[in-house]
């Protein structure tokens, strides 16, 4: 039962994160698609797509609080695994049995993270902006996962 909530919580998950890559659809083979006529107002594209919205928006909140919340449950987890004995595998047991040096890491992290996100924005790359969040917070929960099973 412990086990099928996991597997029910992660495909939750990856359903939410995979919604919006499936809602799009294809155009049928016999259209032909008509062309986007743009009216010149005298700005330029890029300055545009960099206006689209901002970088501390609701949806880039909820991301990062994500991502956040899937460290520092990692972090938790691998102190509970490590009080049962068991053995870190991405890092040291050294550092993880330091904890204040493993929740610094666990910080910096979620930090690279949104570092990330807002160079993508910064740059007008507004899909790997939200992208980079997702697959993080993905990335995080999905091991997170594995390795209490």
């Amino acid at each position: 039962m412990r086990n099928f909530k996991k597997i029910l919580l992660l495909a939750v998950a990856m359903l939410a994160v995979t919604g919006k890559v499936c809602a799009q659809t294809q155009a049928t083979g016999g259209e032909t698609p008509s062309p986007v006529v743009v009216p010149d107002t005298g700005k330029t594209q890029s300055t545009e797509q960099t206006q689209k919205h901002r970088f501390w928006d609701k949806k880039n909140d909820l991301l990062f609080a994500g991502v956040g919340a899937a460290r520092t449950f990692d972090y938790f987890s691998t102190l509970n695994l490590r009080r049962r004995g068991d053995n870190e595998i991405l890092l040291t047991n050294e550092v993880v049995d330091n904890h204040a040096a493993f929740a610094a890491i666990e910080a910096a992290g979620t930090g690279v993270s949104i570092g990330a996100s807002y160079l993508f924005h910064r740059y007008g790359h507004h899909k790997l902006e939200r992208w980079t969040s997702m697959v993080h917070f993905g990335l995080a929960t999905t091991a997170l996962c594995a390795i209490t099973a």
